[in-house]
């Protein structure tokens, strides 16, 4: 079935792909178009290592349930990683926190992971490769490159993995390397946080604990 190809632009820019999708079309004739350019005219660029993906609106205004149809058809390919929406000016509501991210691949060497929220990736992260957040990073993986959590000086943010050993972890601008001044650990899944500004590293199972005692120092 022929499909335009006028709803949907894909460029490329210096550190991954910008989508431009059509403001103006039917919301179903645009994820039609974009579910068929990522099955098969567009297959040879969105192949291989992970890629950052930005999604322009225009001044389309679409809802949850219909940015998460759009979003869906992206992470079919697990090697898109989808780092902004634009939404047209006051679409969100003022001081909302962005939300949690669901993201899924492999940080390679010398890639670099942005997002601006908490995430969660399911993955690996290997030597050379790095994930950055504003929130908390949550890698259902092996983390064993850097995570930085918290970039914008959050000390409350936290780095979890099912496998820890990383080459470096950041918190805020607290730094902790190299990962054997941790000493020999349990193969479970583990977090590291701020304590006295200093990074410690307990279980997941710890985490409910931990952060209670957070908010019974700010007398919340």
């Amino acid at each position: 079935m022929a499909v335009k190809s006028n709803h949907v632009t894909i460029k490329g820019i210096k550190d991954g792909l910008v989508f431009l999708l059509d403001d103006e079309c039917e919301f179903e004739e645009l994820l039609g178009e974009l579910r068929y350019k990522l099955e098969h005219t567009h297959q040879n660029i969105l192949t291989g290592p992970i890629i950052h993906v930005d999604v322009k609106l225009g001044s389309r205004r679409i809802s949850e349930d219909q940015k998460q149809s759009m979003l869906d058809i992206l992470k079919q390919k697990g090697n898109l990683l989808i780092r902004s929406v634009e939404m047209p000016e006051g679409e969100n509501e003022p001081g909302k926190e962005p939300a949690y991210a669901v993201m899924s691949g492999m940080v390679r060497s010398g890639q670099v992971l942005h997002h601006h929220g908490d995430l969660l990736f399911l993955g690996d992260v290997n030597p050379g490769g790095s994930i950055l957040c504003t929130g908390d990073i949550y890698i259902l993986g092996a983390l064993r490159g850097m995570a930085h959590a918290g970039v914008e000086g959050n000390e409350e943010a936290i780095i979890a993995a099912s496998y820890f050993a990383p080459t470096q972890l950041r918190i805020a601008e607290r730094i902790s390397r190299p990962p054997d001044e941790w000493n020999i650990r349990e193969t479970s899944m583990e977090f590291a946080f701020l304590r006295d500004g200093a990074m410690q590293i307990d279980k997941i199972s710890n985490i409910v604990r931990i952060r209670r005692d957070f908010n019974v120092f700010k007398g919340v």
